[in-house]
């Protein structure tokens, strides 16, 4: 015969509350490590940092608007994001692959293939951006 199915409990303790408060603030802890992890292991998140901070300082040598930096803001957390989830997904092809099987080389370049599309976007999102700003910066000076 099946049991019924119980209500959940509330907590035994007071502490349980800030115990789960406690690995709320370490999934932050864990995620920095991440973010860590792809800036010092990877060439390409490396390149894309770079890329990021001259964009940003562009932005303001410029002084492109407001929401002019959000696009910006979003265009570098894509590319970011893209890159980590390929690296995600090639550490865990890796694991799953270690020899080599043309499926997991598929999933690697799928992968690959989200952050170049991704990257291209970010592109297309800067010469929209900073394009017209350049190009006043240029021909009204002269």
């Amino acid at each position: 015969m099946k049991q019924p199915k119980q209500a959940p409990r509330a907590p035994l303790h007071k502490h349980t509350s800030r115990n789960e408060f406690s690995k709320f603030l370490a999934g932050f802890g864990f995620a920095f490590q991440g973010l860590w992890y792809a800036i010092r292991t990877q060439r390409n998140v490396r390149v894309h940092l770079a890329m990021a901070i001259l964009a940003i300082l562009l932005g303001v040598f410029l002084h492109i608007s407001a929401v002019e930096f959000a696009l910006v803001f979003i265009a570098i957390s894509g590319v970011f994001i893209a890159e980590m989830m390929n690296t995600a997904i090639e550490l865990c092809v890796d694991l799953a692959s270690p020899n080599y099987h043309p499926l997991a080389k598929v999933a690697k370049d799928v992968a690959a293939g989200a952050v170049l599309v991704n990257a291209i976007l970010s592109i297309i999102i800067a010469l929209f951006i900073f394009g017209p700003h350049l190009w006043a910066l240029l021909f009204h000076t002269l």
